[in-house]
């Protein structure tokens, strides 16, 4: 039995509404066990019988689009693989301006390519950074979200053609601490 957490895309946005005990009947179904949700924005924590994470992935996908209309990403990553999400320390990150900056965390399925670096690297500012991991790309913004002038589309436009999901780190050690 292996443990994941699944972040989705498009869930309670742009006029998709799934109240959260729907979305954890929807898991139900797929035969996964101690389904439990974390927030109204597509946060799900189950266990399945399979470590083929890309196989469960592919699984609920379908699923969600044939239930739900629409087309969901999702993106997994099991409680140890979150705890090293969490954990990841941008270099000089307490030194860094007179405030802490917003962190946010941006899924992707594949590792993050050289293209996708370069094109955010592009994008940096005083307000923006970006850091990457092996599948996250963590993107500090000094201010309020709002604010930064990549919030909505010009973010949209930099990560063109992957797929992704954003979550703020502050939502994500709250969650790998229900995991832990």
């Amino acid at each position: 039995m292996t443990r994941y957490i699944a972040f989705l895309r498009g869930i309670n946005v742009g006029g998709h509404r799934v109240r959260m005990a729907h979305l954890r009947e929807l898991f139900e179904e797929l035969g996964f066990e101690n389904v439990s949700s974390f927030i109204a924005s597509g946060n799900v924590s189950f266990t399945a019988d399979t470590s083929a994470s890309e196989e469960v992935r592919q699984r609920i996908e379908a699923h969600l689009g044939t239930r739900l209309g629409y087309d969901v990403p999702v993106f997994l990553r099991t409680p140890a693989e979150l705890a090293e999400v969490t954990a990841f320390r941008v270099p000089g990150e307490a030194t860094q301006g007179t405030s802490d900056p917003a962190h946010y965390v941006i899924f992707l399925h594949e590792e993050v390519t050289p293209a996708l670096r370069s094109a955010l690297a592009d994008l940096e500012s005083e307000t923006d950074r970006f850091h990457f991991a092996a599948t996250e790309v963590h993107w500090l913004v000094q201010g309020k979200l709002s604010e930064s002038p990549l919030f909505g589309t010009g973010i949209e436009r930099a990560t063109k053609g992957f797929r992704t999901t954003m979550r703020n780190l502050n939502t994500l050690r709250r969650i790998a601490a229900r995991e832990a």
